[in-house]
């Protein structure tokens, strides 16, 4: 259920202009198209859409079951059947490799009225409509416990792992990551996208389906800023700490208020800030 079947990288040719000098080149770019979710259910002729995002490809199974998971649409992983591209002939032969069918067990419900709010996500702005914290109150996601501590000296390790192991970031230039890291500084894994959202809930799917949410013992790390609709995905899967290379908005400081969570911002080789849950993050050795 891996969903890699597309290129990540697509190749262009460009005029490269450095001072007076100018020439033609080949550029590498990170592929981005739509990709729909659907639920399909065992009693229903038809499947369900329930969003679409604007993506890398790859990773496609693991988004779609991290959109899911996050959005509370599915909260445990044996609902799902299988996972698997479209397999109607009537759809374009290329664009069924950008619709996911995410296959339910008999038994298994999701909240139809949920997905009756049509989601929409976009590289770019997440998920549509969610402006406040009452999106996830209602929900009843519930603040993040442990006793999870970080060293403070290992913060610094983070974004050199990140960035030496995103390998698409590498050839093109142009893709966020989010990685998941031990309290030793150790990247366990991680995920590229075109949109920073897309690469938590690839990273998150992950960790859904091989059935190790809660991830109450780690530290997730994103390329860029973070913004509400990572921290309240980042609150559902029980993730203790949140570390960004940019500068957090301020309602994502408010959701690791509400839920107990440590957020970081601005973590850049030897500096970082911390906004909220300061005690996790142990003193410099």
């Amino acid at each position: 259920m891996r969903g890699t079947t597309r290129s990540r990288t697509a190749k262009r040719r460009v005029r490269h202009v450095e001072g007076k000098r100018e020439r033609r080149i080949r550029d590498s770019l990170a592929v981005e198209e739509p990709m729909e979710i659907r639920l399909v259910f065992p009693s229903l002729p038809e499947p369900v859409p329930v969003a679409v995002t604007m993506r890398t490809p790859g990773n496609d199974f693991e988004l779609a079951a991290g959109f899911l998971f996050t959005e509370g649409i599915l909260t445990e992983k044996d609902a799902i059947h299988t996972i698997t591209y479209c397999r109607d002939p009537e759809v374009d032969g290329d664009q069924q490799y950008n619709i996911v069918n995410v296959n339910l067990r008999s038994g298994f419900t999701p909240d139809l009225k949920r997905l009756q709010r049509n989601f929409y996500t976009s590289s770019s702005c997440g998920v549509c409509g969610k402006a406040s914290l009452e999106a996830i109150r209602v929900r009843g996601v519930e603040p993040v416990k442990g006793d999870f501590t970080l060293p403070g000296s290992v913060i610094s390790r983070f974004g050199h792992a990140l960035r030496r192991e995103q390998a698409v970031f590498e050839k093109t230039g142009g893709l966020h990551a989010a990685g998941w890291f031990d309290r030793t500084g150790g990247l366990v894994a991680l995920r590229e996208d075109v949109g920073r959202h897309n690469a938590v809930d690839k990273l998150l799917g992950h960790a859904f389906l091989t059935g190790k949410t809660p991830l109450s013992q780690g530290v997730l790390m994103v390329s860029g800023r973070t913004s509400f609709e990572i921290m309240q995905k980042a609150a559902v899967a029980g993730v203790p700490v949140v570390t960004a290379v940019s500068a957090p908005s301020s309602l994502a400081c408010e959701v690791a208020e509400e839920f107990g969570m440590t957020l970081i911002g601005f973590a850049r080789e030897e500096r970082f800030n911390i906004y909220t849950g300061g005690s996790r993050i142990l003193p410099q050795d």
